[in-house]
């Protein structure tokens, strides 16, 4: 005799996390090695050249470390307060950096010593960045100004008062040399262009500004402040194009990784959040032991960094299995191992495992039972997908009318409730609609003789099919606005986002006299 097969009831279980290909990607940084510095981590930046050594600024120095020994290289110790913001120029051979008396240096990180000094600032200058033709040097500082210096002569060409508090962001456009914007913590962020040397845009972030980036295209930038992250387009005159609220503490770093496709968030929540820029959704989520200052990737994603405020610096390198096609093999050369000689026939022995109730029903073919012992409290309510599993089973069998008919009033309210409540689901939907469409067909020339609570019932699943149905119209409008702005990002996935990098003519920059002054008093 065969088998009573059983009714499957885990393919409507809720599904388990789901491992997406950025999930499995980032789960390749190794586990992180901790270092610990005098001080919180200021900022960390990555060189562009290879082998990739990362600035970190703490303390009173800015010191280079080798992302695979995890060993400081360069100790650039000639402040004598705060350091802030070592940066690395596009091609790695300089880096500048401000400190607490107002001054901003410039270093040339394989001899150590400072090239230029840059006096003018009238408070700290907490971030200082290369402009695209190499050529100059934008700072910010806690005097409410920006300035820009020209390298070779050692000044200030531009100067910009617009902020109302301390200024402790910038970027620079990676597409143009004339544009920069400013971040400050009077909420505001300001776009310069040094051309006609006046502001061009003002827009308000809504939180004092902690960082901001431009999108490797120049067209973007995103602005983080409070515990939101907003991206703006500078085409479009600065127009907010999104907010993104992922963390519940202030997020104080931005950083781009897998060549501009990731934008990832660092925050005194402790976390790190990785978002998707096409679709600014969360796809991962790193977590540090203490709140994050700091962040630092280095191109293609090779090694990433987070500084602490503890003085705990995170060095995680991308693991790549290497050693995968030698285990495979080495394994085919081993004998196969030994097996024993088959007989002519097999004994097996059966299995007696115990039907559920429900089961037991099935095969009796009593659908009016099954359905009543699916539908108790017990199971309708801690194992939903038990009872649609049935009722599924019931539809193909052409049951359910059966079960459904000649029911109590009692039954019918408590099977409308079922209904009301899981037809929104996805996981159940499809099996709904049937179920909802089966009873109205039992008992829809019965409608006129059902009163009092019944009757409302059958009111409110009228009203529950409707919401559904116009929620559906409302997906599909939402769908149709989607696809358009899909089809014109893909249009302009075509252009080229190469940055081109114009060389300088100060390859071989000397040490400017005030820069031997001020390390010789130093020493």
């Amino acid at each position: 005799m065969s088998q009573f097969k059983r009714l499957n009831t885990k393919k409507y279980l809720k599904t388990g996390k789901i491992v997406t290909p950025d999930t499995i990607y980032w789960k390749q940084l190794s586990v992180p090695t901790l270092v610990k510095e005098f001080g919180a981590i200021d900022y960390v930046d990555f060189s562009p050249i290879e082998p990739h050594y990362f600035a970190v600024t703490c303390s009173v120095r800015v010191q280079i470390y080798n992302p695979i020994t995890k060993l400081v290289v360069k100790n650039l110790s000639r402040f004598q307060e705060t350091a802030y913001g070592g940066t690395f120029r596009q091609d790695g051979r300089l880096l500048v950096a401000g400190d607490e008396q107002g001054l901003v240096k410039l270093f040339d990180p394989s001899s150590k010593n400072v090239l230029r000094l840059f006096k003018g600032h009238r408070g700290p200058v907490h971030r200082a960045q290369f402009t695209q033709d190499l050529l100059h040097i934008a700072s910010f500082s806690d005097d409410r100004t920006v300035k820009l210096w020209d390298i070779a002569s050692e000044k200030a060409t531009l100067t910009f008062a617009e902020h109302e508090d301390y200024i402790r962001a910038g970027a620079i456009n990676p597409m143009s040399p004339d544009t920069l914007i400013s971040g400050g913590y009077d909420g505001k962020i300001k776009m310069y262009d040094t051309r006609t040397q006046q502001i061009s845009y003002s827009i308000d972030h809504g939180s004092p500004v902690e960082s901001l980036l431009f999108l490797p295209t120049g067209g973007i930038f995103i602005s983080a402040g409070g515990t939101e992250i907003c991206v703006w387009d500078a085409f479009a005159g600065c127009r907010l194009l999104t907010k993104i609220s992922q963390h519940h503490k202030t997020i104080t770093s931005l950083r781009l990784g897998s060549n501009g496709k990731r934008l990832l968030s660092g925050s005194l929540d402790r976390h790190v959040k990785i978002y998707d820029v096409a679709t600014y959704q969360t796809v991962h989520t790193l977590d540090f032991p203490n709140a994050v200052l700091s962040l630092g990737v280095a191109p293609g994603d090779q090694t990433v960094v987070a500084g602490m405020v503890d003085g705990l610096i995170s060095i995680q390198n991308m693991e790549v299995d290497r050693n995968k096609d030698e285990i495979t093999k080495r394994s085919t050369n081993k004998p196969p191992p030994l097996t024993s000689v088959k007989v002519d026939h097999e004994i097996r022995t059966g299995d007696f495992q115990k039907l559920q109730i429900y089961d037991n029903l099935l095969r009796k073919y009593e659908y009016v039972k099954c359905l009543d012992t699916v539908m108790n409290k017990h199971i309708a309510k801690s194992n939903p997908e038990v009872t649609i599993s049935v009722m599924q089973e019931l539809i193909h069998r052409k049951g359910l009318h059966r079960a459904l008919a000649g029911q109590s009033h009692e039954f019918l309210s408590r099977f409308i409730s079922f209904i009301c409540h899981h037809i929104g689901e996805h996981r159940f939907m499809r099996v709904m609609i049937d179920v909802a469409m089966i009873l109205l067909d039992v008992y829809g020339s019965k409608f006129h003789e059902f009163t009092g609570i019944l009757g409302t019932d059958f009111r409110r699943l009228a009203g529950v099919l409707h919401r559904e149905v116009n929620l559906t119209y409302d997906l599909l409008e939402l769908q149709g606005c989607l696809e358009l702005l899909q089809t014109a990002t893909e249009g302009s996935d075509s252009i080229d986002e190469m940055i081109r990098f114009v060389k300088a003519d100060n390859d071989q920059l000397k040490q400017s006299a005030q820069a031997k002054e001020s390390s010789i008093l130093t020493v």
